[in-house]
């Protein structure tokens, strides 16, 4: 996201800049009433768009159809322009929503009665909770906020342009942290937990009137930005037919056919020769015929005009404006569509009617937002919101608890955490990253209601405590080694506070290593080397690191990985330090070793090669090294699975119902297609899985139960395994619990073939959870 002047400037500043010219250019106007239609004076109120009881297409189309030619034009853009003689507000499509309301976008401003909100984890942090049930409480909470502010007249819009489900694919790559990490399964799941939260779904479906707008984005393979002199603007990404059904599509499918996200992004990128954005199979075959959005697609920021000037897809900016709006294009976040639209349509390039069909889209939703309902405040769901519905304590509460459930403990020697409070005398806390309240928010971030710092965290648990940054930026080109060392010596404890921060990962920034940048290896070494006892490294990160030398070394006793921790993150690491929390975070991406930088990004393929030594990507088709695996995570406890058969528990479907539903399906000697099955006999075919987890002790914690599947054989582009299902229960020390899976054979034990096409292998399957294993006999 981004307008491209904007982030050429951007990306040669510091994040303090960013914030202050997001402040100023948030402080022109301040919050008022809100802006709507069809209220009781509206000159308009008669006219069918402004008919409650009428479906919102139908209202859109009425609406559409009062328009002039350049009044259409005028509403194709991310800034919209009011139309006054039918009394239609202007309106801000552009907001951003990725872990709280952000500076981003156009849409929202934090200069009238609200002048912070809710600054909750990066995404990848609270995905490493893998706890569904909570990402879909923060997405409620941001749409809650973001409807507040609208009705205090502090937004101009209520579409949210967040969740990020692309695929993390690449270790390197500066966006990893705004997605759900590697995995197509938690990602799917991420994307349909925060778009039901964000727009106010319950059990029962989708409100009529929505709290706020979600959009999936940016699809599809979206997963670099610059790297060896390759830009997003201009690359076209190679993929193949199984990498899209089975890695890079499956999160946005989710988003629409089970979260019932009412928009989708497309992406910069080109996908085998055509843009994105302009891939009719992709916006229209896909997103609305096979997927059925009921929504609207918007292009990433100027990507219409990048289309044209980097792209050079279609010869004019006519031509490219028409492809775009006729492959299935609703708004384009920019202003090119506005300004090349008339004369596309004066030369013939496009018709009226081809604007109409994205008008229509368009409009559908703002009336699903009530915005055409009149005053908003007299909404009977949202109305009452207002500035004491923001930051509220129950919000803060739940930004503590998603920081301290991501939290991933990598290493804990001998039992050296948790501390005892009453036992540290003194501590010694060292680290550019221990004092800076902006590297708790990572990127997409708005001004958070309070923040805690690490060393505020600790510095609450413990009274005697001396603070040296020992670097003055993650970049660390030169480190105070000597007075750290000083300092870690006369210490009881020391806590090292290292990583990266956005100055090494962002939009627009590829890492090029996954060592520690500059003199961070040899600051910690020597800290450690100086220590009393051993130290504690918290590595405050959006992707992985190759610390293999940490790792090793005894001297560092124990290593968190604490993402970027949003507001609370301070009191939430200090809390896991001290063992007021059970650690239960487990990685949501492989951590790779630094020889993994010689495969070049561009490189979209999925599957390892042998043959050529390409190593294939994720813990799904990786062979190769790593530092910590996908879903690794230690606790302070000690937890045990066995997968529990027998009894009510019928593991695999019955073969007389096999035999019946695959009589009739065009099957090769080897799989059925999961097509011919069909719907109602996939939901057939489900069964429940049960684990039973029981807790040794020490103490009470959060656990996450992850069940993979594999196949008896990698061939045909098979995976290692696959995730098929997670689920997070807290278990008091030395209780049981019983984890119920409900495994859908057509989704979890289906492969993509070479074209694409999903298929179920005839035969034996493997469910697996930890180190149990249960063997399933799929025939007919």
């Amino acid at each position: 996201m981004g307008r491209r002047t904007f982030f050429s400037f951007h990306n040669a500043t510091s994040t303090a800049m960013v914030l202050l010219l997001a402040l100023f250019f948030s402080s022109t106007v301040a919050g008022s009433d809100p802006l709507f239609s069809c209220g009781p004076s509206s000159p308009s109120r008669a006219y069918p768009f402004c008919d409650r009881s009428l479906p919102a297409a139908r209202r859109a189309a009425d609406l559409v159809s009062r328009l002039t030619v350049a009044e259409k034009v005028s509403q194709l853009g991310d800034e919209a322009a009011g139309v006054p003689r039918l009394s239609v507000p202007p309106y801000k499509w552009w907001s951003e929503g990725l872990h709280g309301l952000a500076f981003w976008g156009h849409g929202m401003r934090f200069n009238g009665t609200v002048t912070g909100v809710t600054s909750f984890p990066q995404v990848l942090l609270t995905t490493a909770s893998f706890d569904d049930g909570l990402w879909f409480r923060i997405g409620q909470a941001i749409g809650r906020e973001a409807r507040a502010l609208y009705n205090l007249g502090q937004a101009e819009g209520l579409t949210i342009w967040s969740p990020n489900v692309n695929i993390f694919r690449d270790p390197r790559w500066g966006r990893g942290q705004e997605t759900p990490g590697e995995d197509p399964a938690v990602a799917s799941k991420y994307g349909v937990a925060f778009v039901r939260g964000i727009q106010g779904s319950t059990p029962a479906g989708a409100p009529a009137t929505l709290q706020a707008s979600a959009c999936c984005k940016h699809a599809t393979a979206y997963d670099l930005e610059d790297w060896n002199g390759v830009a997003r603007y201009d690359f076209d990404a190679r993929v193949t037919l199984q990498d899209l059904a089975d890695t890079f599509n499956p999160p946005f499918q989710s988003c629409v056919v089970d979260g019932k996200a009412s928009c989708v992004m497309c992406a910069y990128t080109g996908i085998n020769g055509v843009p994105a954005c302009a891939s009719s199979d992709l916006l229209t075959k896909t997103f609305r015929g096979a997927w059925g959005l009921d929504g609207y697609v918007s292009s990433d920021c100027d990507a219409v005009a990048i289309m044209h000037d980097a792209q050079r897809y279609v010869p004019t900016p006519e031509d490219t404006v028409a492809v775009a709006l006729k492959a299935g294009l609703d708004l384009n976040c920019g202003t090119y569509t506005q300004e090349h639209g008339m004369a596309a349509i004066q030369q013939g390039k496009m018709t009226e009617k081809d604007v109409d069909k994205a008008l229509t889209n368009l409009f559908a939703v703002r009336m699903r937002l009530g915005h055409f309902d009149g005053d908003p405040r007299g909404n009977a769901l949202y109305g009452r919101l207002g500035a004491a519905d923001v930051c509220t304590a129950d919000h803060k509460n739940l930004a503590l608890e998603a920081a301290q459930d991501g939290i991933v403990l990598l290493k804990n020697d001998a039992g050296i955490l948790p501390l005892d409070r009453s036992a540290v005398g003194s501590a010694a806390v060292i680290g550019h990253n221990a004092n800076d309240p902006l590297v708790l928010s990572g990127n997409y971030f708005g001004p958070a209601c309070e923040t805690t710092t690490p060393l505020e965290g600790i510095q609450s648990y413990v009274r005697n405590v001396r603070f040296l940054a020992g670097c003055s930026s993650a970049a660390c080109g030169y480190a105070a080694t000597g007075q750290a060392a000083a300092l870690a010596s006369s210490s009881e404890y020391v806590f090292l506070f290292m990583g990266l921060s956005q100055d090494q990962e962002k939009e627009g920034l590829d890492r090029t290593s996954l060592l520690l940048p500059g003199k961070q290896q040899s600051l910690i070494t020597a800290v450690a080397s100086a220590a009393r006892r051993p130290v504690i490294l918290v590595l405050l990160t959006g992707g992985p690191v190759d610390i293999t030398f940490a790792q090793s070394n005894p001297k560092i006793g124990a290593i968190l990985w604490a993402g970027y921790p949003g507001q609370a993150g301070g009191l939430a690491i200090a809390r896991v330090l001290f063992g007021d929390h059970n650690p239960s975070g487990r990685l949501p991406v492989t951590w790779y070793p630094e020889e993994f930088t010689k495969v070049p990004m561009t490189d979209m393929r999925m599957r390892a090669d042998p043959a050529t030594g390409y190593p294939g990507r994720s813990y799904r088709f990786y062979r190769g090294n790593t530092i910590y695996k996908f879903g690794y995570g230690l606790s302070y406890s000690k937890f045990s699975h066995q997968l529990v058969t027998g009894g009510k528990n019928q593991l695999a479907p019955s073969t007389s119902l096999l035999a019946g539903l695959f009589a009739t399906t065009k099957d090769t000697t080897s799989y059925y297609h999961v097509d011919d099955i069909g719907a109602d006999g996939c939901e057939q075919l489900k069964f429940p899985a049960e684990v039973e987890v029981q807790n040794h002790g020490p103490m009470d914690g959060k656990h996450s139960v992850l069940m993979f599947l594999r196949w008896p054989n990698e061939t045909d582009g098979r995976p290692v395994s696959q995730l098929i299902g997670f689920r997070s229960q807290h278990i008091k020390a030395g209780e049981k619990a019983n984890v119920r899976f409900d495994v859908s054979p057509c989704e979890h034990f289906s492969r993509a073939r070479e074209d694409g096409k999903k298929v179920i292998d005839r035969g034996s399957h493997f469910l697996m959870v930890g180190k149990e294993e249960l063997q399933i006999s799929f025939e007919a």
